[in-house]
Formats: structure tokens, sequence, C-alpha cells
């Protein structure tokens, strides 16, 4: 059975561009773990490692974990206040990349 897939796109702020090209915005698909595990946004970020390890540095710490100097807004909420890594992602999912204040 196959592992449930989604578009995921990551818009970003212009100091993180330039580790992509210029683009504010970066397209990467997610996938879950089995069939019956809906993509998140830990996975997201793993297709985005492979993509693009250079601006995935910036964003996850050598433990994996998002930095603390980071914001993720996923689907319109605070990454950090709806799970994290384990915030499931729906089809066509936004997450905007924000450097902390």
């Amino acid at each position: 059975m196959a592992r449930p897939v989604t578009m995921v796109v990551f818009v970003l702020p212009s100091a993180f561009q330039r580790w992509v090209s210029g683009q504010s915005e970066v397209k990467v698909f997610a996938v879950g773990a089995d069939p019956e595990t809906p993509p998140t946004l830990g996975s997201a970020l793993d297709t985005l490692r492979r993509v693009h390890p250079s601006l995935e540095e910036r964003l996850r710490d050598e433990y994996g974990s998002i930095r603390r100097h980071i914001n993720m807004i996923v689907c319109g909420e605070n990454g950090h206040g709806v799970g994290r890594l384990d915030c499931e992602l729906p089809p066509g999912a936004e997450v905007y990349v924000l450097p902390a204040l």
C-alpha cells in the first residue's frame, strides 16, 4: 500500500533566500511514514535536507529539532504549538519560515 504524499511550500524571508538561488518559495514533497500516517513537518524538512541541505541546516539543529530562533507557521498556526516536527500537513500546506525577533 502506498504512503500518503503531499506538496509543501516553504515561504522564505529574504534572509534565507541566498541558500536557494534567491527563491522566495521552495516546494517539496512530504511523505508519510507508513500508509496510515499523514505527512508531517518533519518529513517535509527531511525532503528539504536532500534538496537544499544548506537551507535545512539553518532551520534545524544537529539533533533535528527546529532551531530556537526559527518560527514555522504551518497553515496559519505556529509549528511549536501544533506538534512541532510531528505536526500533520494537509494537502497543499504552506509553511512560513520566520526568524524569531
